[in-house]
């Protein structure tokens, strides 16, 4: 199979979706009444699919799009200001050679991900950043296609609970998971019956990174760990 043909449909589909009315609307809505910053700007204001390396081993799955963020530029992590949580990523990737620079703002920037594809567990922005237990199992189809459609995917990096849980309960699907499940602790990894590896990461959120619950090097490090792993192949 063609990865490459494959995420482009897998794309279409999750452009497409209107699983979550109430997500739906609330993208809608935002891409009108728009913040100041962005009153000229297009929002894209539907899914987002995830993007990247399509040869990637290593997967980072966030929680949703930003509602001036992704929800605004189409491209996960990206466009949520200086300081936000794209630009704080970036530069942990490009420390580690697995992006070419160290910000986000627009899809159309120059950024490329080496070895690396990001999406996240639920493709629209959700009001109060808040996605509903409905909303997850709604999305989480789009969650276990795609990756099934990433062939070397062996490191995941969830960022933050939400995106850990999501991971789980796919890995737990797939019967992948270890018996014993791990607490949620930053930099924790376990190895699922795969091969493949799980790695926790506080979200690079403002309220983790302004605060220093999460350091540039918490996130350098569990990017250095995740490489280390995607390289024990």
């Amino acid at each position: 199979m063609n990865p490459m043909r494959s995420l482009d449909a897998l794309r279409a589909e999750i452009v497409a979706c209107e699983r979550c009315p109430r997500l739906r609307r609330y993208c809608e809505r935002i891409a009108r009444e728009k913040r100041a910053a962005y009153r000229d700007a297009t929002y894209w204001a539907r899914p987002v699919p995830g993007s990247g390396d399509p040869s990637a081993h290593i997967v980072i799955v966030g929680l949703a799009p930003a509602a001036h963020g992704a929800n605004r530029t189409g491209r996960n992590f990206t466009g949520d200001g200086t300081g936000g949580s794209g630009d704080f990523l970036m530069t942990a990737l490009h420390a580690n050679g697995l992006a070419n620079q160290t910000f986000s703002t627009s899809a159309d920037d120059g950024l490329e991900l080496d070895d690396t594809w990001m999406l996240a567990a639920v493709r629209c922005a959700p009001p109060d950043n808040k996605p509903t237990p409905a909303e997850f199992a709604n999305c989480h189809v789009h969650m276990r296609n795609e990756i099934d459609a990433l062939p070397n995917a062996r490191v995941f990096v969830a960022l933050g609970k939400l995106a850990f849980d999501a991971c789980w309960k796919l890995f737990k699907e797939k019967q992948i998971a270890p018996a014993k499940r791990p607490a949620f602790k930053h930099g924790a990894s376990c190895r699922l019956k795969s091969g493949a590896t799980l790695i926790a990461s506080y979200h690079p959120s403002r309220q983790n990174t302004h605060t220093g619950r999460l350091t540039p090097a918490m996130l350098r490090a569990v990017f250095r760990k995740a490489r280390l792993a995607a390289d024990v192949r």
